[in-house]
């Protein structure tokens, strides 16, 4: 296939970005904002990473499913992803489910594509790609879009070998020597092992490629099809792999193609580890990748700087990530992602841990192993991460240990979320 015919296939593709997900698992930090709209690595949210694949991959015509808790969501969209040209018929555009005529929510990842037919319709769609909007992955869909093409599929799904003991937590897909797609388990206890990989499983990315008419046919039959939950996965995925229609594209990472780096941080934990990767020494995801940008909202805030507050009393900053704004005065930062308009306070120590924006550490407070949500004031003397019983008074604890303090978090005998605010004007959150 010559590069000319695969840029018309991507300029007739529509793609539709999964975004209404609740993230129970990351509560609290997803108690006022969708899972995809949380921060990840300082300057980014975690929708950044697939919509950054899109435009890298040539697809210009985007839409972003939205649901519950969506404001934060759309405003880091409308500001920071407004850049294609709509003249040119190049888009990336949140739809909502009260969009169109149907008035209800959407009620599985089926049913959310079936209420946003007329886009695929009016768009004269040849080819549909539905991603989902909460992972952590550098992936070209348009090599994915070639082998669905060269195969005659009418329905590709993306592929990642997981772990046979994470199973449980995805679709597990068995293939025959061309790929081909034999047999689909969703989440099952034990998956199906790779052939001559024991331990390994073939599990699916929620990465679909569609024809376009065969998806609009297979919607609108289930769509009225008694008992089925509207979901890809459970309803419409096996019917078409009876068929033998669909194949699998396993998924090739642009900076190891030997141990490919796709994390699903659906919870606190796998939320941190991944975060914590990004200041290793040797991170296994590559931020700094100049012919692959990820892009983001832009703050318009000053270079972050470290400050000598005192004679013997300097700041000291340590395999940490410091974003636009942030300010350490006279504080230590190990091992820790800053976000911007954080400050760091003299005597403070901040140790593993993540702060997102404009949070604000006090004199001499504590914080290790811990997430703390936006425009938090953390009082002076405060300490967290060292005392297991009294964090899980206080806060959310993991099973690992990591502590996550809400966002504007009121400490006992400390100013108010709303007196501290006043210093920092509220963006989305």
């Amino acid at each position: 296939m010559s590069g000319t015919n695969l840029a018309q296939d991507l300029r007739e593709t529509l793609t539709f970005i999964l975004a209404g997900g609740q993230g129970e698992r990351l509560k609290p930090l997803t108690i006022q904002r969708a899972k995809p709209a949380v921060p990840f690595g300082g300057m980014y949210r975690i929708i950044d990473f697939t919509l950054s694949n899109c435009i890298h991959s040539g697809l210009r015509r985007i839409y972003v499913l939205t649901q519950y808790q969506a404001r934060s969501l759309e405003e880091h969209i409308r500001f920071g992803w407004n850049f294609l040209p709509r003249r040119l018929e190049q888009f990336i555009s949140v739809s909502p489910p009260h969009h169109a005529t149907v008035e209800k929510w959407y009620s599985g990842t089926a049913d959310a594509i079936y209420q946003n037919l007329d886009l695929i319709e009016d768009g004269g769609a040849k080819h549909v790609l539905i991603l989902s909007g909460d992972h952590i992955y550098k992936m070209d869909y348009g090599a994915m879009l070639r082998q669905h093409l060269a195969s005659g599929a009418k329905l590709t799904i993306g592929a990642v070998k997981i772990p046979q003991i994470e199973a449980r937590r995805f679709g597990i897909l068995e293939v025959d020597a061309r790929d081909r797609v034999v047999s689909f388990q969703e989440k099952p206890a034990t998956g199906r092992e790779i052939p001559g990989q024991p331990g390994w499983c073939l599990g699916s990315m929620g990465i679909y490629v569609f024809e376009a008419r065969e998806m609009v046919r297979r919607l609108r039959a289930d769509a009225t099809k008694p008992g089925s939950s509207h979901d890809f996965g459970k309803d419409v995925i096996p019917a078409m792999i009876d068929e033998g229609q669909v194949f699998a594209h396993r998924f090739v990472d642009r900076d190891n193609p030997n141990e490919p780096y796709w994390r699903d941080v659906g919870t606190i934990d796998a939320l941190y580890e991944a975060n914590m990767d990004l200041v290793s020494v040797a991170p296994r995801f590559n931020l700094y990748d100049q012919r692959w940008p990820i892009y983001s909202l832009w703050h318009a805030d000053p270079p972050a700087k470290t400050v000598l507050d005192a004679p013997g009393r300097r700041s000291e900053v340590v395999d940490s990530l410091l974003c636009a704004g942030v300010v350490v005065s006279g504080g230590r930062v190990k091992r820790s992602i800053l976000s911007n308009r954080v400050h760091v306070d003299e005597g403070a120590v901040v140790e593993d841990s993540i702060l997102f924006g404009g949070v604000h550490v006090g004199k001499g407070a504590k914080v290790r192993r811990a997430i703390v949500d936006k425009w938090t004031r953390i009082p002076d003397g405060a300490v967290i991460g060292h005392d297991r019983a009294d964090d899980e008074r206080r806060f959310t604890v993991t099973p690992s240990g990591v502590v996550v303090v809400p966002s504007r978090y009121a400490f006992e005998g400390a100013a108010t979320p709303l007196e501290f605010s006043a210093h920092f004007p509220r963006p989305g959150e």
